[in-house]
């Protein structure tokens, strides 16, 4: 059985970014004591900005300053590394160090690469401790998010299940710190990707800044790839393996997809930002989601944003609703020239998304 375990930077430092050894004790503690029963571990860890910025001279206030953070990030993940390494020293667990970007997850090569040397490190029974590439990555650094690469990860080693530790319970049905009359409840389970759906909808302006809206979206990805995942309290007693124990008490559980994506389709349909919209017809709509068709300029009632060819956009159903998720073969500028020749003598039935490079989410 395979686990990716993902902690967050919230739950490993202190308001002034110091790393808390009393929370990687624990942690590490844990996940020996998980590693008796589910030897197949991989720590996803956050945490080398915030180690990192004190040494620039900040503290409580993060800088937004990209080249800031990166600088931090490569001064903080040495010392993350080295915390995590006299810690599980303790226990006899030696460890190894990867730093991964998204790309590593979209082009095969490197996919391949880094499949075959987490299998070797974990054939070994060295844990891998992951980390994103902060310190070189070319989007912005979003603080303490390696949401994303733990549900890719989990994908990429056919995981069994994804331990989110973060510094709430889980899910719950309303925000807690809210005044209301109303009875907050942690949701233990969501079993179908509609209740998850409506979730992540909904975290954004319940569940807090993006934090739990992040691990929401990682738990989406993770359930289309297959895979088990429990969003949970880092601080609790015993955690990590009261959680792969699978305890139906222990934070939100959200139950994996029935048909998984291939890694391909994961990153085409939950990695990569959408720069653009497309609304379609009820024909289109059957013909996409009940034939297994490409989508055609015909089909396309209307188009919105400004997209480059290769770039990925969201498809709407009539009522507004996302229902897949594509690259599009040409730019934005191009569709909407072949849309006003809709109704035309020279009316155009040009693919605009192959379905190799479409994802349904919605039938």
């Amino acid at each position: 059985m395979t686990v990716v375990v993902k902690i967050g930077t919230s739950s490993l430092t202190d308001r002034t970014g110091l790393i808390k050894g009393a929370a990687i004790e624990k942690l590490c503690s844990e996940i020996s004591d998980a590693r008796k029963e589910f030897s197949r571990i991989v720590l996803v860890t956050s945490g080398a900005i915030g180690a990192g910025l004190p040494a620039l001279g900040y503290s409580g206030n993060k800088p937004s300053d990209s080249r800031i953070l990166q600088a931090a990030s490569a001064i903080g993940q040495p010392r993350l590394m080295a915390t995590y390494s006299d810690h599980f020293s303790k226990y006899d667990i030696p460890v190894a160090q990867l730093l991964m970007a998204p790309d590593d997850f979209f082009i095969r090569k490197r996919y391949l690469h880094a499949r075959s040397t987490m299998e070797e490190l974990l054939t070994a029974g060295i844990l891998p401790i992951v980390n994103e590439n902060d310190a070189i990555a070319d989007d912005a650094i979003r603080w303490g998010d390696n949401d994303r690469i733990a549900a890719l990860l989990a994908q990429l080693l056919n995981a069994d299940h994804l331990l989110m530790l973060t510094d709430t319970e889980g899910v719950f049905s309303r925000d807690p710190n809210e005044d209301s009359s109303e009875e907050v409840e942690l949701i233990h389970e969501i079993k179908s990707q509609e209740d998850l759906v409506a979730q992540v909808t909904d975290s954004n302006s319940f569940q807090g800044s993006g934090g739990m809206a992040s691990k929401l979206a990682a738990a989406q990805m993770a359930s289309w790839a297959g895979v088990t995942t429990t969003i949970a309290a880092a601080t609790q007693s015993n955690i990590v393996l009261r959680a792969l124990r699978k305890d139906g008490q222990i934070g939100t559980t959200i139950r994996p997809h029935h048909k998984p994506l291939s890694a391909r389709k994961l990153w085409i349909a939950f990695a990569l930002e959408p720069k653009g919209e497309l609304t379609i017809d009820v024909g289109a709509q059957n013909a996409i989601t009940e034939e297994g068709a490409s989508l055609l300029a015909v089909g396309i009632l209307q188009a919105k944003g400004e997209f480059a060819e290769n770039d990925t956009v969201n498809i709407l159903n009539a009522n507004g609703e996302v229902i897949a998720r594509g690259l599009s073969s040409v730019s934005s500028e191009k569709l909407i020239s072949l849309l006003e020749l809709k109704g035309k003598k020279k009316n155009r039935t040009g693919e605009i998304i192959h379905r190799d490079e479409l994802v349904i989410l919605r039938t």
